[in-house]
């Protein structure tokens, strides 16, 4: 049985960025349509491009 990648969400993504042309929050990653299309219409799909923007995360395994 293959384990399920653990879902991740945009909002802690380092590369959900803002944008002032759009005035709204979009990926910054540069995906083919294929990609996206996969990442939006799949639930159970895990981006692989998610980095957490967590900073203390970073620090914490520094330590």
């Amino acid at each position: 049985m293959k384990k399920k990648k653990p879902q991740t969400s945009c909002d802690t993504c380092l590369y959900f960025t803002y944008d002032e042309d759009y005035e709204t929050y979009m990926c910054d990653m540069d995906m083919d349509e294929d990609e996206y299309a996969h990442l939006i219409s799949d639930d159970r799909y895990s981006c692989p491009y998610y980095r957490n923007d967590n900073e203390y995360a970073v620090v914490k395994k520094q330590m």
